[in-house]
Protein backbone atom coordinates (compact mmCIF):
# COMPACT_ATOMS: atom_id res chain seq x y z
CA UNK A 1 0.00 0.00 0.00
CA UNK A 2 1.60 3.38 -0.66
CA UNK A 3 1.22 6.43 0.27
CA UNK A 4 -1.63 7.92 -2.04
CA UNK A 5 -3.67 4.62 -1.46
CA UNK A 6 -3.22 5.20 1.97
CA UNK A 7 -4.53 8.51 1.58
CA UNK A 8 -7.85 8.01 -0.92
CA UNK A 9 -8.61 5.08 1.90
CA UNK A 10 -8.92 7.29 4.76
CA UNK A 11 -10.89 9.66 2.77
CA UNK A 12 -13.25 6.93 1.20
CA UNK A 13 -13.65 5.97 4.96
CA UNK A 14 -14.58 9.52 6.10
CA UNK A 15 -16.91 9.47 3.39
CA UNK A 16 -18.48 6.28 4.19
CA UNK A 17 -18.76 6.79 7.91
CA UNK A 18 -20.61 10.42 7.58
CA UNK A 19 -23.03 9.78 4.56
CA UNK A 20 -24.51 5.97 5.32
CA UNK A 21 -26.26 7.10 8.12
CA UNK A 22 -27.63 10.80 6.02
CA UNK A 23 -30.51 10.15 3.81
CA UNK A 24 -28.43 10.65 0.77
CA UNK A 25 -26.56 7.91 -1.10
CA UNK A 26 -23.26 7.04 0.73
CA UNK A 27 -22.94 4.05 -2.28
CA UNK A 28 -23.37 7.00 -4.42
CA UNK A 29 -21.27 9.64 -2.75
CA UNK A 30 -18.72 7.27 -1.86
CA UNK A 31 -18.32 6.34 -5.94
CA UNK A 32 -18.42 9.47 -7.12
CA UNK A 33 -15.27 10.19 -4.86
CA UNK A 34 -13.65 7.10 -5.89
CA UNK A 35 -13.79 7.42 -9.91
CA UNK A 36 -12.91 11.33 -9.22
CA UNK A 37 -9.73 9.68 -7.40
CA UNK A 38 -9.15 7.21 -10.67
CA UNK A 39 -11.39 4.44 -9.96
CA UNK A 40 -12.73 2.40 -13.01
CA UNK A 41 -16.72 3.00 -11.95
CA UNK A 42 -17.57 -0.38 -12.08
CA UNK A 43 -14.89 -1.25 -9.28
CA UNK A 44 -16.11 2.26 -7.42
CA UNK A 45 -19.42 0.70 -7.21
CA UNK A 46 -18.52 -2.60 -5.80
CA UNK A 47 -16.11 -1.01 -3.36
CA UNK A 48 -18.63 1.19 -1.91
CA UNK A 49 -20.61 -1.59 -1.16
CA UNK A 50 -17.97 -3.68 0.17
CA UNK A 51 -17.08 -0.14 2.67
CA UNK A 52 -20.25 -0.48 4.23
CA UNK A 53 -19.12 -3.46 6.35
CA UNK A 54 -17.51 -0.77 8.63
CA UNK A 55 -20.40 1.22 9.08
CA UNK A 56 -22.16 -2.11 9.38
CA UNK A 57 -19.92 -2.38 12.91
CA UNK A 58 -20.91 1.12 14.00
CA UNK A 59 -24.41 0.46 13.74
CA UNK A 60 -23.97 -3.05 15.77
CA UNK A 61 -22.11 -1.28 18.56
CA UNK A 62 -24.40 1.57 18.98
CA UNK A 63 -27.76 -0.40 18.53
CA UNK A 64 -25.95 -3.39 20.61
CA UNK A 65 -28.94 -3.22 23.03
CA UNK A 66 -31.95 -3.31 20.64
CA UNK A 67 -29.72 -5.84 18.87
CA UNK A 68 -29.36 -7.95 22.37
CA UNK A 69 -33.46 -7.59 22.86
CA UNK A 70 -34.16 -9.14 19.62
CA UNK A 71 -31.88 -11.77 20.26
CA UNK A 72 -33.11 -13.40 23.42
CA UNK A 73 -36.55 -13.09 21.38
CA UNK A 74 -35.81 -15.15 18.90
CA UNK A 75 -35.75 -18.40 20.94
CA UNK A 76 -40.02 -17.81 21.67
CA UNK A 77 -40.66 -16.34 18.29
CA UNK A 78 -44.06 -18.06 17.16
CA UNK A 79 -45.89 -17.05 13.99
CA UNK A 80 -48.53 -16.33 15.32
CA UNK A 81 -46.72 -13.96 17.79
CA UNK A 82 -44.62 -13.03 15.02
CA UNK A 83 -45.05 -8.51 14.98
CA UNK A 84 -46.07 -8.75 18.77
CA UNK A 85 -43.73 -7.11 22.20
CA UNK A 86 -39.78 -8.46 21.69
CA UNK A 87 -40.61 -10.67 18.44
CA UNK A 88 -41.34 -7.47 16.30
CA UNK A 89 -37.68 -6.10 15.61
CA UNK A 90 -36.46 -9.96 14.43
CA UNK A 91 -39.64 -10.13 12.33
CA UNK A 92 -39.31 -7.56 10.41
CA UNK A 93 -35.47 -7.51 9.96
CA UNK A 94 -35.83 -11.35 8.77
CA UNK A 95 -38.59 -10.38 6.14
CA UNK A 96 -37.51 -7.34 5.33
CA UNK A 97 -33.75 -8.45 4.75
CA UNK A 98 -35.21 -11.05 2.42
CA UNK A 99 -37.36 -8.50 0.21
CA UNK A 100 -33.86 -6.72 0.18
CA UNK A 101 -32.39 -9.82 -1.55
CA UNK A 102 -35.31 -10.77 -4.19
CA UNK A 103 -35.08 -6.81 -5.42
CA UNK A 104 -31.46 -5.91 -4.69
CA UNK A 105 -29.70 -9.05 -6.29
CA UNK A 106 -31.06 -8.76 -9.97
CA UNK A 107 -30.52 -4.62 -9.57
CA UNK A 108 -27.05 -5.22 -8.23
CA UNK A 109 -25.85 -7.41 -11.50
CA UNK A 110 -27.75 -4.49 -13.66
CA UNK A 111 -25.55 -1.49 -11.66
CA UNK A 112 -22.27 -2.94 -11.88
CA UNK A 113 -22.78 -4.06 -15.86
CA UNK A 114 -23.84 -0.61 -16.64
CA UNK A 115 -21.21 0.80 -14.68
CA UNK A 116 -18.46 -0.76 -16.64
CA UNK A 117 -20.43 0.67 -20.18
CA UNK A 118 -20.09 3.95 -19.31
CA UNK A 119 -17.89 6.94 -18.87
CA UNK A 120 -16.78 8.11 -15.43
CA UNK A 121 -18.42 11.50 -16.74
CA UNK A 122 -21.51 10.12 -17.53
CA UNK A 123 -21.37 7.72 -14.07
CA UNK A 124 -21.27 10.92 -11.95
CA UNK A 125 -23.96 12.62 -14.05
CA UNK A 126 -26.35 9.37 -13.37
CA UNK A 127 -25.52 9.42 -9.62
CA UNK A 128 -26.34 13.21 -9.50
CA UNK A 129 -29.80 12.74 -11.26
CA UNK A 130 -30.63 9.76 -8.67
CA UNK A 131 -29.55 11.47 -5.77
CA UNK A 132 -32.09 14.68 -6.86
CA UNK A 133 -34.53 12.55 -7.07
CA UNK A 134 -34.15 10.74 -3.45
CA UNK A 135 -34.29 14.62 -2.58
CA UNK A 136 -37.44 14.77 -4.25
CA UNK A 137 -38.94 11.57 -2.14
CA UNK A 138 -37.13 12.77 1.11
CA UNK A 139 -39.05 16.31 0.79
CA UNK A 140 -42.36 14.72 0.03
CA UNK A 141 -42.16 12.17 2.83
CA UNK A 142 -41.58 14.91 5.45
CA UNK A 143 -44.96 16.61 3.78
CA UNK A 144 -47.17 13.68 4.50
CA UNK A 145 -45.75 12.22 7.92
CA UNK A 146 -48.00 12.10 10.96
CA UNK A 147 -45.52 10.47 13.27
CA UNK A 148 -47.07 7.78 16.47
CA UNK A 149 -45.86 4.66 15.48
CA UNK A 150 -42.43 3.00 16.51
CA UNK A 151 -43.47 -1.03 16.28
CA UNK A 152 -43.04 -2.74 12.41
CA UNK A 153 -45.78 -4.07 10.66
CA UNK A 154 -45.56 -7.28 8.47
CA UNK A 155 -46.48 -4.64 5.56
CA UNK A 156 -43.77 -2.42 6.80
CA UNK A 157 -41.28 -5.06 6.62
CA UNK A 158 -42.10 -6.01 2.62
CA UNK A 159 -42.60 -2.42 1.61
CA UNK A 160 -39.30 -1.64 3.43
CA UNK A 161 -37.20 -4.63 2.42
CA UNK A 162 -38.23 -3.68 -1.13
CA UNK A 163 -37.31 -0.08 -1.33
CA UNK A 164 -33.96 -1.14 0.23
CA UNK A 165 -33.35 -3.50 -2.42
CA UNK A 166 -33.86 -0.52 -4.77
CA UNK A 167 -31.52 1.34 -2.91
CA UNK A 168 -28.34 -0.75 -4.26
CA UNK A 169 -28.29 1.36 -7.81
CA UNK A 170 -25.47 3.84 -6.98
CA UNK A 171 -27.00 7.15 -6.33
CA UNK A 172 -30.59 6.08 -4.10
CA UNK A 173 -30.12 6.56 -0.53
CA UNK A 174 -30.30 3.48 1.27
CA UNK A 175 -30.94 5.18 4.80
CA UNK A 176 -33.03 7.69 2.71
CA UNK A 177 -35.60 5.45 1.00
CA UNK A 178 -36.42 3.47 4.01
CA UNK A 179 -36.63 5.90 6.45
CA UNK A 180 -38.74 7.90 3.83
CA UNK A 181 -40.99 4.63 3.42
CA UNK A 182 -40.95 4.37 7.30
CA UNK A 183 -42.36 8.12 7.54
CA UNK A 184 -44.93 7.64 4.78
CA UNK A 185 -46.47 4.89 7.29
CA UNK A 186 -46.72 7.43 10.31
CA UNK A 187 -43.54 6.39 11.89
CA UNK A 188 -41.85 9.40 14.01
CA UNK A 189 -38.22 10.46 12.78
CA UNK A 190 -36.60 9.25 15.72
CA UNK A 191 -38.24 5.57 15.03
CA UNK A 192 -38.00 5.34 11.39
CA UNK A 193 -34.06 6.02 11.62
CA UNK A 194 -34.03 3.21 14.10
CA UNK A 195 -35.80 0.93 12.44
CA UNK A 196 -33.76 1.91 8.88
CA UNK A 197 -30.22 1.35 10.76
CA UNK A 198 -30.94 -1.91 12.27
CA UNK A 199 -32.20 -3.31 8.75
CA UNK A 200 -28.46 -1.51 7.47
CA UNK A 201 -26.76 -4.27 9.54
CA UNK A 202 -27.86 -7.89 7.65
CA UNK A 203 -28.38 -5.60 4.33
CA UNK A 204 -24.65 -4.49 4.04
CA UNK A 205 -22.66 -7.47 5.36
CA UNK A 206 -25.18 -9.70 1.97
CA UNK A 207 -23.86 -6.66 -0.45
CA UNK A 208 -20.45 -7.22 0.78
CA UNK A 209 -20.27 -10.57 0.48
CA UNK A 210 -22.28 -10.47 -2.39
CA UNK A 211 -19.52 -7.98 -4.13
CA UNK A 212 -16.51 -10.17 -2.75
CA UNK A 213 -18.17 -13.30 -4.38
CA UNK A 214 -18.94 -11.41 -7.80
CA UNK A 215 -15.47 -9.97 -8.57
CA UNK A 216 -13.17 -12.85 -7.02
CA UNK A 217 -11.64 -11.46 -3.93
CA UNK A 218 -11.55 -7.71 -2.76
CA UNK A 219 -12.62 -5.23 -5.82
CA UNK A 220 -9.48 -3.12 -7.00
CA UNK A 221 -7.97 -2.66 -3.25
CA UNK A 222 -5.30 -3.83 -1.39
CA UNK A 223 -5.91 -5.60 2.30
CA UNK A 224 -3.89 -3.05 3.79
CA UNK A 225 -5.91 -0.25 2.49
CA UNK A 226 -9.39 -2.14 2.75
CA UNK A 227 -8.35 -2.36 6.94
CA UNK A 228 -7.71 1.53 6.78
CA UNK A 229 -10.91 2.45 5.44
CA UNK A 230 -12.71 0.01 7.19
CA UNK A 231 -11.56 1.33 10.36
CA UNK A 232 -11.97 4.91 10.15
CA UNK A 233 -15.49 4.19 8.53
CA UNK A 234 -16.47 2.32 11.47
CA UNK A 235 -15.21 5.12 13.91
CA UNK A 236 -16.32 8.65 11.74
CA UNK A 237 -19.43 6.11 11.31
CA UNK A 238 -20.18 5.71 15.16
CA UNK A 239 -19.87 9.53 16.06
CA UNK A 240 -22.52 10.11 13.33
CA UNK A 241 -24.85 8.01 14.16
CA UNK A 242 -24.67 9.79 17.59
CA UNK A 243 -24.70 13.51 16.74
CA UNK A 244 -27.54 12.21 14.01
CA UNK A 245 -29.94 11.38 16.29
CA UNK A 246 -29.53 14.31 18.79
CA UNK A 247 -30.99 16.75 15.64
CA UNK A 248 -33.38 14.33 13.41
CA UNK A 249 -35.80 16.12 14.12
CA UNK A 250 -34.16 19.80 13.31
CA UNK A 251 -32.04 19.13 9.80
CA UNK A 252 -33.73 18.75 6.20
CA UNK A 253 -31.76 16.16 4.47
CA UNK A 254 -33.68 16.52 1.40
CA UNK A 255 -31.52 20.09 0.92
CA UNK A 256 -28.20 17.85 1.05
CA UNK A 257 -29.33 15.30 -2.03
CA UNK A 258 -30.32 18.70 -3.82
CA UNK A 259 -27.20 20.04 -3.37
CA UNK A 260 -24.89 17.37 -4.01
CA UNK A 261 -27.41 16.04 -6.80
CA UNK A 262 -26.64 19.10 -8.31
CA UNK A 263 -23.02 19.32 -8.11
CA UNK A 264 -22.53 15.56 -9.07
CA UNK A 265 -24.74 16.36 -12.52
CA UNK A 266 -22.80 19.73 -13.30
CA UNK A 267 -19.60 17.83 -12.14
CA UNK A 268 -20.52 15.22 -14.68
CA UNK A 269 -20.80 17.54 -17.32
CA UNK A 270 -17.57 18.90 -16.87
CA UNK A 271 -16.11 15.66 -16.84
CA UNK A 272 -17.70 14.33 -19.99
CA UNK A 273 -16.64 17.63 -21.43
CA UNK A 274 -13.00 17.38 -20.24
CA UNK A 275 -12.62 13.48 -21.60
Amino acid sequence: MNRAELVVAILAGIVQGIVEWLPVSSQGNLSLFLTVAGTDPANAVQLALFLQVGTTLSATLYYRDDIATALRAVPGWRPGTAYSGENAIPSYVVVASVMTGVVGIPLYLTAVDLAGRVSGGVFIALIGVLLVLTGFLQLVSESVSMGGRDAPTLLDSILVGAVQGVAILPGISRSGTTTSALLFRSYDPPAAFRLSFLLSIPASLGAAALTVAEAGGLPGISPGAALVALGVSSVVGYWTIDALMRVVDRVPFWVVCFGLGGLAIVGGGIVSALV
